[in-house]
């Protein structure tokens, strides 16, 4: 069993892994995922016994709480930290300037340096003995070993040695950059807030002549509902009446109108900017593309990249290791140096200080998150970093053509005879292949029975006691039936009644008209090859193709064929694939990454997919690129970046070049850099 759990309060992403820890602990939770910047707890669990006891160490922990999805968000107020750090300056400027100014008893700057420390420490304090009970009642060091610890340690410590300023600087820093970093992912946690509002609060159902005020929810397929000027899309449907303008840019990532008339396609989180329509719901308000972003969005944080697991592990032996450290610096250097104990423990305490790596833990999950973002943000939907750290590794581009590089909407063309067209339209009703939308409006006077599908190839039925045909030339020539020459630029569908040829039908489809820029866009995010993958004749892909920057042509190939022309696209390196239909899923699984056309494309497909579009336009696919990119270059960056920093300053406070301030400044500083960084997600890619 799983369920999400929403909380609030959970601002430290060392709290968050405490927290997962203790989770994980118990008996009967089979996973935990504790995720800080999204505010949510997500439980794998396999009695109910061990959900309740998951829920009261949640419920206990710290300062969080348990919240419902109903419950509204509360805006960020960090009024209680403002206060705490200017209460604790008050106290500290004055103290400092009669510290340097001398001729006061000691005292007097030592007390209000005191002060200040309590002023800015007591809630560090407060949740070090939290920790020291926890300890005592589990006997787990890693309940003490957190920035909180490490951080009192040196404050206390430097006062226990007669450095009063150093020790009230210590946690009036720490402080300050607590707020600063809370702020600063409580502004990438504003940003995917603002996903939330796709959704509609209510639509307008029409019954007849009533119209009555529901919830999105309450909509299924077939309903008619009312979009008036402003109003929200609360479900993917398909305009009935009427001519209006809608604004996508909360799918698309587009900033224009699209003009929509009778039969065009809606989808939730559109905004009508026109006229009054109705439109008829086609899928419920849950299978949506705004559902499909906010869950995939939501969810992305479970789905964790090397980089990240990397990160938890290193944070894991790293800090115990660091704290034995910094004991041997302080203890063994003085029993050969005359056991002068004091400077040494000054040294391991800027030691202990510098050690901490929250500038790790917090930025590269921060700029994970903020990459899956930005993609929803252009209706790209991703389903977690491990997939933007796979794609920004792709080489090889692979796309099926029809469907994908095509419009995948077939009219008819033309045909030989009146009686294969009815033949062949009597046979297609049965079918869901794209080639049957083309027929379905064409009057028949046949019936047929007992149609079965020759995978890749075609159709067989009964039609009036005679075995019909319907198919691709290869159907044909496989049973024997002679088939005249014919050079088309279009799809054929041949037909043949008791094995003799009947005649045959052209059908059309376009090309996508953002085909040409969404390749291009492709090469130039670094893509070395694309290839298309195709079921159609040599021929007649090449026609349709013209144009298109493609360095390779497979066609002709069955579903079972297509895996194995994967595979050896794979061996050029990691390999990006993009379809829209159910014959796609066997490609997909052996693709590296594989992206799925979110209107037109299968349910099937979208499972089996790491990204979507969820708004049928390739062009997210160059933007997805760069955005992987650009997200795994942040990600390298901070962490060679920050264990560069910390390393050298950890040097030079073993040989007592780093004052006890300036490590905390370095810590801190550095952990503000990482987040910064990581919030560069949020510009243009």
């Amino acid at each position: 069993m799983r369920r999400i759990i929403r909380i609030r309060n959970l601002d430290c992403a060392a709290c968050a892994a405490e927290l997962k820890e203790e989770l994980e602990e118990l008996e009967g939770i089979e996973e935990a995922a504790v995720d800080f910047i999204n505010q949510r707890v997500t439980l794998s669990y396999g009695s109910p016994e061990a959900f309740s006891e998951a829920v009261e160490i949640i419920a206990g922990f710290e300062e969080v709480e348990i919240i419902d999805g109903s419950a509204p968000r509360k805006k960020e107020n960090h009024l209680k930290e403002i206060v705490s750090i200017a209460v604790s300056a008050v106290f500290f400027v004055p103290g400092l300037v009669l510290h340097l100014l001398g001729g006061v008893p000691e005292r007097l700057p030592l007390a209000l340096f005191l002060v200040s420390f309590a002023a800015a420490g007591w809630e560090v304090v407060f949740t070090v003995c939290k920790n020291f009970v926890k300890l005592f009642r589990s006997f787990r060091l890693s309940f003490l070993f957190d920035e909180n610890f490490l951080m009192l340690i040196a404050s206390v410590g430097a006062f226990a040695l007669g450095e009063g300023m150093e020790g009230a600087v210590v946690m009036l820093l720490y402080e300050i950059g607590e707020l600063l970093q809370s702020i600063a992912v409580g502004s990438s946690r504003g940003a995917i807030a603002k996903l939330m509002e796709l959704k509609s609060d209510s639509a307008i159902l029409v019954e007849g002549d009533a119209q009555r005020e529901v919830a999105p929810e309450e909509l299924k397929k077939g309903d008619i509902i009312l979009l008036r000027k402003g109003d929200k899309v609360p479900a993917d449907c398909t305009l009935l009446s009427g001519e209006s303008a809608f604004d996508t840019k909360s799918i698309t990532g587009e900033s224009y109108l699209r003009e929509c008339g009778a039969g065009a396609e809606l989808l939730a989180g559109f905004l009508n900017a026109g006229n009054a329509v109705t439109a008829r719901v086609e899928r419920p308000s849950e299978e949506s593309a705004v559902a499909k972003i906010l869950e995939m969005v939501e969810n992305a944080s479970s789905q964790k990249a090397k980089p990240e697991k990397f990160i938890t592990r290193f944070a894991r032996i790293y800090t115990p290791v660091v704290v034995a450290l910094a004991v041997l610096l302080a203890v063994v250097p003085p029993l050969f140096t005359g056991f002068d104990f004091a400077p040494w423990i000054m040294r391991a305490l800027n030691f202990l200080v510098i050690s901490c790596p929250c500038a790790l833990i917090i930025s590269v999950p921060l700029t994970y998150f903020s990459g899956v973002g930005v993609l929803a943000k252009h209706g790209v939907l991703c389903k977690g970093a491990v997939c933007l750290d796979t794609l920004a590794k792709v080489q090889t581009a692979a796309l099926d053509k029809t469907g994908t590089l095509t419009e995948g909407k077939f009219t008819l063309a033309g045909c030989s005879s009146e009686r294969a067209l009815s033949l062949i339209a009597a046979v297609e009703r049965a079918s869901s292949h794209p080639f049957a939308e083309a027929f379905r409006n064409e009057k028949t006077p046949f019936h047929a029975e007992n149609v079965q599908e020759i995978a890749g190839m075609g159709l067989a039925a009964d039609v009036e006691g005679r075995q019909v045909l319907v198919g691709s030339r290869r159907l044909m020539e496989e049973h024997g039936i002679a088939l005249p020459a014919l050079q088309s630029p279009h799809a054929v569908v041949f037909c043949a009644e008791d094995g003799a040829f009947v005649g045959y039908a052209e059908l059309e489809d376009k090309l996508r008209p953002d085909a040409k820029e969404a390749l291009v866009g492709l090469k130039g995010a670094g893509i070395q090859k694309i290839a298309v993958l195709s079921g159609d004749t040599e021929e007649r892909a090449r026609a349709a193709l013209q144009g298109l920057p493609v360095d390779e042509l497979h066609a002709g190939l069955l579903p079972e064929e297509k895996p194995l022309a994967a595979r050896a696209l794979k061996g050029e390196g990691a390999l990006l694939y993009v379809g829209d239909g159910i014959n796609d899923t066997p490609v997909m699984a052996e693709s590296d990454v594989a992206v799925a056309m979110g209107g037109l494309g299968s349910d099937a497909a979208i499972e089996a997919s790491d990204l979507v579009l969820a708004s049928d336009s390739l062009k997210g696919l160059p933007k997805a690129m760069r955005t992987a990119k650009k997200t795994r270059n942040i990600v390298l960056e901070n962490i060679i970046g920050s264990i560069a920093i910390k390393a050298a300053l950890m040097v030079l406070s073993i040989v007592g070049v780093v004052p006890l301030w300036a490590a905390v400044f370095g810590d801190v500083g550095v952990m503000l850099l990482a987040v910064l960084n990581s919030l560069r997600m949020r510009g243009r890619v």
